[in-house]
């Protein structure tokens, strides 16, 4: 089932002849409007005129999270903020959230991309859709609710939590499609259970376009099989758009990549060199008409490959496979992207305790569990109960009102960390899935 059907199965010659139009047009109005392009543009020895085919691109210098940490708020935007009609922005503390914006049209294509992804999984105007990602700053919510109303379904504006309701909502509106972070998913079936329901056979619940988080093939077929849902595996990064820039169709085989809108590459992440289709490497994205906040080369550090061949659902649109983690050290908690050095910026602001700690991530239950495990001074008194709780309560609000996470506190004596002497290990990572790359 398509939401487009010219456009998602659109000729391969044709959609690369679109591509190519709105990349040079793209780089031109980069060139015009935003220093930053115009510079590394110069630097690099590139001009937007120059390009004649897609693999032109390979030409042009990346961008990276650094450089809109570093331009903050507003520094690559290529639009004045008074004629923009919409912000998001990433965790992080004043001036290392990245900050994105959305003009009317670029919500009209947010919107279509993910009405495309609804329609992929076997869905039309006439589902009910239950959104269970979190709204507000966080694109999750938001970015799903424009594709549903867009493709004019019964939209449940639920946002995370609450689960009891939740389920009631589920069972009672009769909701056909779940949006929503994979851990979620896999506890609101299990709440469902406590509550005496039988969520395969009690609901008519028949898909999950589930995303922001690592999901391991275990989880997936333990979802399917208690939801009684086909998971549907979605991606997209507030840097790019959202979510919606690929996801998968109902064959389950690989993320369909809305190509007129996102021009993909996979580069080795060592040599920055573009590998073949079936090999593994670091996932590279470049809008191709977006206005508020374009992005040329962005260096997303999640590993993926593209999948050769033509899938049987008839979309044309290339397929990235599953992600396999990431080049860097970042963080995904529960849909929300952390970085260690944010937290070690938060837990630094206080006297009572050092620099050393330490994140021990695991799973319990469905969930992500986090401990922080942070050293206090010497002088720091253990002895007085009420005063490690307050200190516990300081640093744990300042973690939740900076970074939007929750953690589990923990405050260790003098020396209690192990030290290195090389890299100091700030993660340890015991969950099912892991966040780096360590190869394949």
């Amino acid at each position: 089932m398509y939401y487009q059907p010219e456009i998602e199965t659109m000729d391969h010659t044709d959609l690369e002849a679109l591509q190519l139009k709105r990349l040079k047009e793209s780089l031109v109005y980069c060139y015009e409007r935003i220093d930053f392009y115009k510079k590394s543009f110069d630097e690099a020895g590139v001009s937007p005129d120059s390009i004649e085919s897609l693999a032109d691109i390979e030409k042009f210098p990346f961008t990276v999270k650094q450089d809109l940490r570093d331009h903050y708020p507003f520094g690559l935007w290529a639009v004045d903020k008074r004629d923009a009609v919409r912000v998001h922005a990433s965790s992080g503390t004043t001036g290392q959230a990245t900050v994105v914006g959305y003009t009317a049209h670029d919500l009209d294509v947010w919107a279509d991309c993910l009405a495309r992804d609804i329609a992929s999984t076997g869905h039309d105007e006439h589902a009910i859709v239950q959104i269970a990602y979190g709204y507000g700053l966080f694109t999750g919510g938001l970015g799903a609710d424009n594709g549903a109303l867009k493709m004019k379904c019964l939209t449940i504006p639920m946002s995370s939590g609450n689960s009891q309701r939740q389920i009631q909502i589920m069972k009672d509106f009769e909701s056909d499609v779940l949006c929503c972070t994979p851990s979620y998913a896999l506890n609101l079936a299990d709440k469902a259970i406590e509550m005496g329901y039988n969520p395969a056979t009690d609901f008519p619940l028949s898909a999950g376009i589930l995303g922001a988080e690592p999901c391991s093939e275990n989880m997936r077929q333990e979802i399917e099989q208690k939801l009684g849902i086909t998971v549907h595996d979605i991606y997209g990064l507030s840097e790019v758009i959202g979510p919606g820039v690929a996801c998968e169709c109902r064959e389950q085989h690989g993320l369909h990549v809305a190509e007129d809108h996102f021009l993909i590459e996979i580069i080795d992440p060592e040599t920055l060199k573009p590998v073949p289709d079936g090999e593994w490497g670091e996932v590279v994205l470049t809008s191709l008409d977006r206005e508020a906040s374009p992005i040329i080369r962005y260096r997303t550090r999640d590993i993926s490959r593209i999948l050769p061949g033509d899938c049987p659902c008839g979309i044309t649109h290339r397929r990235m496979d599953r992600l396999q983690g990431r080049t860097d050290d970042m963080l995904i908690i529960r849909g929300v992207n952390v970085f260690p050095s944010q937290i070690e910026q938060v837990i630094t602001q206080f006297d009572e305790v050092t620099s050393h700690y330490q994140i021990i991530l695991s799973t319990i239950g469905t969930l992500d569990h986090v401990e922080l495990q942070i050293e206090t001074v010497p002088e720091f008194e253990f002895d007085e109960i009420k005063q490690v709780e307050r200190l516990k309560k300081r640093i744990g609000d300042a973690l939740k009102g900076n970074l939007q996470i929750k953690v589990d506190l923990k405050l260790v004596g003098p020396l209690t960390i192990a030290r290195s002497e090389g890299k100091a290990k700030r993660v340890i990572d015991n969950r099912e899935v892991k966040n780096a790359w360590e190869g394949n």
